[in-house]
């Protein structure tokens, strides 16, 4: 019934040449701010990353670069706004942090809103404390063994099993590896669980193509955990299909990687490939089977955790999508990023094809490469792009405010397709 009404929605005509009128006082989406970094700017430097704090009043942004290249020597920033703050310089950060191999990904510590983590092209993982602007460093991998040797394209913190006010880091690179971090008195992350995703190992639940001779792991770009189940994760791979994991699971994985740890290998099922590259995972809020994803074919796939064909593929971008997340206050709301400059909003209540709202990002339509929803302050959505841009953009209550039935709409949407 509702993938029909949507489906209805998006043949008929009526909305046809109707164009968005942005003098309206409700206008739908606005621009708050600006930010950008000067040197990061000149340099080239991409915005690679950004995380909210605890708080919602601070954005991080992590400045290094997408391309193809070596950027393991790069030098590049991590810097910090505070968007609560009186006199607020869009050119000014309130932290700079200088980094010596080019960042590629950073998360803020849930509930310490100076903490942020953060993975390097050169494989490392480094924890800031940005209360300590003279000596931010905390904790870092170094380069042994553990360390990824591929670039981190995902770091997040994760609640301890039977701790939940203690965190640890995980990190997700492209050698194949996702890796649980703790914190050490030395200023070492230590590495305290690993697992490795051999080729080898995957359910062969969809025909997969055979991996380039001697090719075993399967690189990892993307993570999302499930809001119901902790020790489920979906992973985004290079080869293009979503991955369902557990941290529970106990079979040993076959690598030959060295580690000081048992690795293990995670994956329970392999969803039906898009067709590139995913470089984004958004698990749904509100719905315990529903997750994004994203990928270099232009495509979000809305899958369920109990299928392996998704239940619908949206073609968004022509180019890549570099980012996918769902709303963290309406469930049939999700954004994502364009390598066209776009920034797209979708309201599944209003069309399950078309984007409700899309906000140019960059006018040359240089690539959006990340974005985030604000979880303490809603109505705010960050953006982050080739330019070095970062953009602050307000929502309209449309997008803030829940429907009457919209979880039931999105119980309805996986059921019927289901069925």
């Amino acid at each position: 019934m509702v993938i029909r009404e949507l489906n209805n929605n998006w043949q008929s005509h009526a909305f046809d040449g109707y164009e968005v009128n942005w003098t309206e006082p409700q206008q739908t989406v606005s621009c708050l701010h600006t930010l950008v970094y000067p040197p990061a700017q000149g340099q080239g430097l991409h915005v690679t990353s950004i995380s909210w704090n605890a708080t919602g009043s601070v954005l991080a942004c992590a400045y290094g670069r997408l391309d193809d290249g070596d950027w393991s020597t790069l030098k590049s920033y991590v810097c910090t706004w505070n968007l609560d703050r009186q006199g607020l310089n869009p050119q000014q950060p309130s932290v700079v942090v200088e980094v010596p191999s080019a960042i590629m990904c950073l998360a803020f510590h849930p509930t310490q809103p100076s903490h942020i983590a953060g993975g390097l092209y050169s494989g490392e993982v480094l924890v800031w404390d940005t209360g300590r602007p003279e000596d931010p460093l905390l904790w870092r991998t170094g380069l042994t063994d553990d360390t990824h040797t591929d670039p981190v394209y995902q770091v997040l913190w994760l609640p301890e099993p039977r701790h939940n006010h203690r965190f640890q880091v995980l990190s997700a690179a492209t050698d194949g590896r996702v890796l649980l971090w703790r914190g050490s008195g030395t200023g070492q992350l230590r590495l305290s669980k690993g697992f490795a995703l051999a080729v080898q190992q995957l359910p062969r639940s969809t025909k997969l193509k055979k991996p380039p001779r001697g090719e075993t792991e399967v690189g990892v770009t993307s993570v999302a955990f499930s809001s119901f189940d902790s020790s489920l994760f979906v992973l985004g791979t290079e080869g293009g299909f979503p991955l369902k994991c557990s941290l529970a699971a106990e079979t040993a994985a076959l690598t030959r990687i060295p580690s000081s740890v048992p690795l293990r290998a995670p994956v329970q099922f392999t969803f039906s490939p898009h067709g590139g590259p995913v470089y984004s995972v958004s698990c749904s809020p509100f719905h315990r089977n529903l997750f994004l994803s994203a990928g270099t074919d232009g495509h979000v796939h809305l899958y369920s955790m109990l299928q392996a064909q998704p239940l619908t593929s949206l073609q968004l971008s022509h180019k890549y999508l570099f980012a996918v997340r769902w709303s963290p206050v309406r469930p049939l709301v999700f954004a994502a990023a364009s390598g066209e400059g776009d920034v797209q909003l979708f309201d599944l209540q209003k069309s399950s094809q078309k984007p409700t709202v899309s906000i140019t990002q960059t006018q040359d339509g240089s690539p959006v490469y990340c974005l985030e929803f604000n979880s303490q302050q809603t109505q705010l959505l960050a953006a982050g792009d080739a330019k070095g841009m970062v953009k602050v953009w307000r929502l309209s209550t449309a997008f803030t405010e829940q429907g009457p039935r919209e979880t039931e709409d999105l119980d309805q949407l996986e059921a019927e397709v289901a069925t």
